[in-house]
Order: structure tokens, then sequence, then C-alpha cells
């Protein structure tokens, strides 16, 4: 192997990530209990594209997926677009309070949830939860 290719081919290594994160699924009406409906665990993110602290959620969620991808194997992500559905029946039958907020269901029990909170320890407790929660 010459000095160029060797280069060439380490440089495609790094550009290439070992896995990629599966994209939450984007909520439309009666998503979440189609899921539950199922006997899944399902981890709901009400978030904004303009959203700082939502976008802090967002960071140490995908780290944290990234270091255990059992979260994302076993638990069924869904965003709920704010700006779509925050005035919406899902919202108003599980009482959030605003975006930023993080909440865990399985079935119609509510087993975590987290409003504003952006630290990694937070975050992972409650993706915890809900892997624990997986049948």
């Amino acid at each position: 192997m010459n000095r160029r290719h060797f280069c060439l081919t380490g440089l495609a290594a790094l550009a290439t990530p070992s896995f990629a994160l599966a994209a939450p699924l984007d909520y439309t009406e009666g998503l979440a209990k189609e899921h539950l409906a199922k006997g899944e665990v399902v981890f709901l993110d009400f978030t904004a594209d303009w959203c700082g602290t939502c976008k802090a959620q967002e960071r140490v969620l995908n780290a944290l997926k990234a270091a255990n991808p059992d979260y994302e194997a076993k638990v069924t992500f869904i965003d709920v677009d704010w700006d779509k559905h925050g005035k919406g029946t899902l919202v108003s039958e599980l009482n959030i309070p605003r975006r930023s907020t993080l909440v865990v269901m399985k079935g119609e029990d509510e087993l975590g949830r987290i409003v504003a909170g952006t630290g990694e320890a937070e975050i992972k407790a409650l993706m915890d939860v809900a892997l624990a929660a997986v049948s």
C-alpha cells in the first residue's frame, strides 16, 4: 500500500461513522398512542427548531444514544414539534407545560418527565427508566 492510498483510506474511515443514529419519528396525530398500544416504551420529546434548551437536550440525547445503542434499539423515540402540535390533543392530555419537555410512557402510564432540564445525568436517568421498562 502506498502512502497516498494509506492516507485516503484513513481519511475515509474517519469520515464514515461506524453507525448512524436513527432519527426519531416525527409525531403525527395518534402516532404515540399507536406505539403505546403495541406495548412499546415511548420517549416523547416536545421540541421546537428555535428552542435553545431543546437543542441542548438533543445534543445530550444523541450522545447518550451513541454511547448505548440499546436506547434506540429498544425504545421508540418520537419528536413532537411544538409549533405544529403545541396546542394539540397530546399536549393537552399529558399536561405538557412547554417545549423542551421530555416524557417516557408505557401503556397509559407516565414513567418519568423532565421539563427544561439539560443535564446529562438527569436525561440519562430518564432514558434508563425507559430502557428498564422494556419487557
